[in-house]
């Protein structure tokens, strides 16, 4: 019986170490990625959860400054046009410009009712405020921690090896929540 050749046996142990090497890095990056996805999709259901509070808490608003604010109607239809925008299921960047259009939108509103010192005075106007301003606050926490997830699962998928995997999956850059430069920041809601 013949010995075995040893040049044959180290070049098979090392096709067999390279594969799973290989199958290793194949893995480790495809759970990376899946799990970075998953944040993603986590975050963004955040972001949305308040995006859906603020186009819920927008009507009582309206309807409790509509008396006071009867001639202000533009302002008032601006909200309840840019309100009646909102789409959960539209593309990130078009729910991204719906809600920065809302935003503004509320500022306008908040900037007129600054105006009429019988609103400012009003605890449910006050209330509803301070609520439409946490929600404000929360959506733009929410932006930044989606856009975070996006920016760490766009970074993976682009670099190597991440960019082989991504491409054997079809996976694809995730657009980021972003308003137009010059846009943004919580709407001003001081009534004092």
């Amino acid at each position: 019986m013949p010995l075995p050749d040893p040049l044959g046996l180290a070049v098979g142990f090392a096709l067999i170490i390279a594969v799973v090497v290989i199958g290793f890095v194949v893995l480790t990056t495809y759970n990376d990625v899946v799990a970075l996805r998953n944040r993603i999709d986590t975050a963004w259901s955040n972001v949305d959860v308040a995006l859906k509070q603020r186009h819920d808490q927008l009507p009582a608003l309206v309807d409790a400054v509509r008396g006071v604010l009867a001639f202000e109607r533009e302002t008032l239809e601006n909200v309840a046009r840019r309100r009646s925008e909102y789409r959960p299921q539209a593309p990130i960047p078009e729910q991204a410009a719906t809600s920065e259009a809302t935003s503004a939108a509320v500022r306008s509103l908040f900037a007129v009712v600054e105006s009429y010192p019988e609103l400012r005075s009003t605890s449910n106007v006050i209330e509803l405020q301070a609520g439409i301003e946490r929600l404000e606050d929360t959506i733009a926490t929410r932006r930044e921690l989606h856009n975070d997830q996006v920016y760490r699962y766009n970074t993976r998928i682009g670099q190597f090896p991440g960019v082989i995997v991504a491409s054997l999956f079809g996976w694809m850059i995730r657009p980021f929540f972003r308003t137009e430069p010059g846009e943004g920041g919580p709407p001003p809601t001081s009534l004092g």
